[in-house]
């Protein structure tokens, strides 16, 4: 293995020069610019650097990632222990325990004998193919934390006191795919961040600017919501982290329910899949936080490369759908991650 040094990047921002690394978030609201990474399990890690600076995502330089085989990836839970779940998510809907959960998958493949393989170099052929508006990478080796995400996702956005989320709920290839499922889906989950936004925001502050908006994604379409608020007194990122983690639209509602039926039908951890990426500029008062979806890391202690998918599941979810849903979601980044993706004209306009 390569001995890389630690880096960050998100846009056009790169962090280089690891000061200190701690678990607290209390450290966001000290000084400073920090990378940050929250595992769904709950295990935080901040990162802060001593310089940043812009700079473009680099060309990808062949032979910079070696990937593994398209054919080499697993996954926890194969088709029919799937759909299986899907069934038995649906059980506890109609026994009122739950109105949606998001049941999710971890594929894996090891990582090519001999390959020094990096997480930079990932990130920047992910950001030729699946260009993504949260896409960045956390690279700390030795902090067990090499994370390539393409993210579409906002989880939180912090500028001051205001505060906004972007649940994404609904998929599809193309806005004519979307169902009445996908709508009503999208309206329980804003109604859960609203509620956990609101825990930590003054009263009277929370709004939706934006209800179940179509956004386009490479290979796919997105329902997605903008909620805002201001925080209230004396919260900061350590209360807004504790009041909307882990981020509702890869849970479900009600998130105690859900968590409880997710530990339960999932049989691997998610890492920092379905958690939060992303960066705070202590010194300013900002940051961004992405759902840590469309996602890779790197697993050193096996030698994996490791990716989630998943799909939210409601009453009217068919379990074939949502299986279809969560290769849909996963085809072409596996695609780019394993080198047969081809990158074209359109991908990168």
């Amino acid at each position: 293995m390569l001995d890389l040094p630690p880096l960050a990047r998100f846009g056009d921002r790169v962090a280089t020069g690891l000061l200190d690394v701690t678990d607290d978030p209390e450290a966001l609201e000290s000084s400073g610019f920090w990378a940050v990474c929250a595992d769904f399990e709950g295990r935080l890690t901040c990162a802060r650097f001593a310089e940043v600076r812009r700079a473009d995502v680099p060309v990808p330089v062949p032979g910079t990632w070696r990937g593994p085989a398209a054919g080499d990836w697993t996954s926890s839970l194969d088709r029919a222990a799937y759909t299986a779940g899907v069934r038995r998510i649906r059980e506890h809907i109609a026994a009122g325990e739950v109105y949606q959960a998001n049941l999710c998958r971890v594929l894996s493949a090891p990582v090519p004998p001999g390959a020094d393989v990096d997480v930079d170099a990932l990130t920047a052929l992910l950001a030729r193919g699946n260009p993504a508006p949260y896409a960045g990478t956390i690279r700390l080796p030795r902090h067990a934390v090499e994370i390539a995400t393409a993210s579409p996702e906002l989880f939180l956005r912090r500028d001051g006191r205001t505060v906004e989320s972007g649940p994404i709920k609904g998929t599809g290839r193309t806005e004519a795919d979307l169902l009445e499922k996908d709508y009503a889906e999208n309206v329980m989950i804003v109604d859960l961040v609203r509620n956990d936004i609101g825990r930590v925001c003054a009263t009277g502050t929370v709004t939706v600017p934006d209800l179940c908006a179509v956004e386009k994604h490479p290979g796919l379409v997105h329902l997605v919501s903008t909620v805002r608020g201001e925080l209230g007194e004396g919260a900061g990122w350590a209360e807004l982290l504790g009041a909307a983690f882990p981020p509702g639209s890869v849970t479900g509602a009600p998130k105690s329910s859900a968590l409880r039926i997710i530990d339960a039908l999932e049989t691997a951890p998610r890492g920092p899949y379905c958690g939060g990426i992303g960066w705070v500029d202590a010194d300013r008062a900002v940051g961004e936080l992405a759902v840590g979806i469309r996602t890779f890391w790197i697993d050193r202690a096996d030698g994996m490369l490791r990716f989630g998918t998943g799909a939210g599941i409601t009453w009217g979810s068919d379990p074939e759908g949502e299986w279809r849903e969560t290769e849909l979601k996963a085809s072409r980044l596996l695609a780019i991650a394993s080198g047969a993706y081809e990158v074209s004209g359109e991908d990168l306009t």
